[in-house]
């Protein structure tokens, strides 16, 4: 997404917030190196949703793959080079 990503991500022992700004940290050094600018480059905040079950996981994850094919940016989720719907194998299922 030119403005925002989705993540569909498992937390175990490290919490969130410090995932997501290690995250934030390292991709915005690296971006900022790569456009040869400096400042900021992620919004401060960030959304999150509790998974309840496996139905919901599916859905997230669903959301997240089409994400792309929704802002018209390609054609099929499996287009998207960041996605993981090109992982999906001949019967839609992801790789464990």
């Amino acid at each position: 997404m030119p403005n925002h990503v989705h993540l569909v991500v498992e937390v175990w022992g490290v919490p969130l917030i410090k995932l997501i700004t290690d995250w934030k940290g390292k991709s915005s050094r690296l971006a900022n190196q790569l456009l040869r600018r400096r400042g900021k480059f992620w919004q401060e905040d960030y959304y999150d949703t509790l998974i309840r079950d496996e139905a919901h996981l599916k859905r997230a994850i669903r959301y997240t793959e089409q994400n792309p094919v929704k802002a018209n940016l390609v054609n099929g989720a499996r287009e998207w080079p960041w996605c993981s719907a090109g992982h999906r194998d001949e019967y839609e299922r992801l790789p464990r």
